[in-house]
C-alpha cells in the first residue's frame, strides 16, 4: 500500500502513465476504440465553446477483451492521436494532478458511456469503427455531443474491474445545479468527505456542514515520510476526496465552486482499503466549517 516513486519520470513513454497509453499512438491501433475528452483539449479548437461543456477530463481505450477508464485532471492532455507521440504537456508542469487508470472488460464500457451522457465530455479525439460502433451506441452519441436532456440529472452505477474490484462511478449534469460533493456524494455514501480541489477559481464553496455529513475543504496536502512533500492546495490541480472515517476514496473532476454546480462532471470511488490508505494519510489541513477565506 501508500505511495511508491515512479520507476520512469511521468513525461516518459515508459512511465506507467505513458505505457498506458502507448497502444494510441502505435501504428496498428486498428483494433482499438477510444475517446479522449478534456474541457481543456491540447489545442484549444474554436469549434465548440467548452464552458457549456462538463468539466471532465479522461480516456476510454479498449480492444474487443477490454479496456481501461483513465479520469484525471491534468489539462490539455493527452496529445491527440495524429501527434503520434506521447507527451506530457508543459503546462502542467508546476501543479499536482491526479490520474486514477481502472482496467474493465468490454461490457462495462456500456454503463460507463452512461455516464459520460450526463458528464457531457467534450470529445477532442475518437475512433469507434465497425464492431464496436454497433456494440457501444451511447459512446456514438457521446461522440457526437448528444447528452441527457430530461431528469433524473444524476445517475450512480456500479462498475466491475477486470480484476473483480467494485467502483461505484457517480456523474451529473449541469441541470443537476449543485455541488457534486455537498449536494449529492457525502449523503449518497453516508461519510464526511475531505475534498482536495483546485481552489484558484471564483465561486469557491467553504466547507460545508450544515447537513448530516461534513464536507471539509482540504487546505495542504502531505506525503508521509521524512521526504514526502507537503503543498497547498493553491499549487495542487488534482481532484479527489477521502472519507476521514473510511472506506470511501474517489478521484474525480469537479472543483467545488460555483460555476461547477453548473457543470457536468462526476468522481469513481471506491472501498479498497488500499486505496484508502493511499489518500487518507495525504490530507494536512483543511478548513473547518464557519471559517471562509477572508473571514
Amino acid at each position: 500500500g501508500g505511495w511508491r516513486d515512479g520507476l520512469e519520470s511521468i513525461n516518459s513513454s515508459a512511465g506507467a502513465v505513458g505505457r498506458s497509453l502507448l497502444p494510441l499512438y502505435r501504428s496498428n491501433s486498428s483494433q482499438l476504440a477510444f475517446l479522449l475528452y478534456n474541457d481543456q483539449p491540447p489545442k484549444s479548437r474554436a469549434v465548440t465553446s467548452s464552458s457549456s461543456r462538463g468539466h471532465t477530463k479522461g480516456v476510454l481505450l479498449f480492444d474487443q477483451e477490454g479496456g481501461f477508464w483513465l479520469v484525471h485532471s491534468v489539462p490539455r492532455f493527452p496529445p491527440p492521436v495524429s501527434s503520434g507521440t506521447y507527451s506530457w504537456p508543459p503546462n502542467a508542469h508546476t501543479y499536482g494532478q491526479t490520474l486514477l487508470c481502472v482496467s474493465f472488460p468490454l461490457t462495462q464500457f456500456l454503463r460507463i458511456g452512461e455516464q459520460l451522457m450526463y458528464t457531457y465530455p467534450l470529445v477532442y479525439d475518437h475512433k469507434l469503427e465497425g464492431i464496436f460502433a454497433q456494440k457501444f451506441p451511447v459512446l456514438a452519441e457521446v461522440i457526437e455531443g448528444h447528452h441527457v436532456l430530461h431528469e433524473p440529472w444524476n445517475n450512480s452505477v456500479t462498475l466491475t474491474s477486470q480484476a473483480g474490484a467494485t467502483f461505484q462511478s457517480f456523474a451529473k449534469s449541469g441541470k443537476f445545479g449543485d455541488d457534486l460533493y455537498s449536494g449529492w456524494l457525502a449523503a449518497a455514501l453516508g461519510r464526511d468527505l475531505q475534498v482536495q480541489f483546485w481552489p484558484k477559481s471564483p465561486g469557491v464553496l467553504p466547507s460545508n456542514c450544515s447537513g448530516t455529513q461534513q464536507i471539509l475543504d482540504v487546505t495542504q496536502t502531505s506525503f508521509p515520510g521524512p521526504a514526502g512533500p507537503a503543498f497547498n492546495a493553491t499549487e495542487d490541480h488534482s481532484k479527489w476526496c477521502v472519507a476521514p472515517e473510511g472506506p470511501w476514496a474517489c478521484v474525480g473532476d469537479m472543483n467545488r465552486n460555483a460555476g461547477e454546480e453548473h457543470r457536468g462532471g462526476g468522481t469513481l470511488c471506491a472501498q479498497l482499503p488500499a486505496l484508502w490508505k493511499a489518500f487518507r494519510p495525504l490530507v494536512k489541513a483543511w478548513q473547518p466549517c464557519g471559517e471562509e477565506d477572508g473571514a
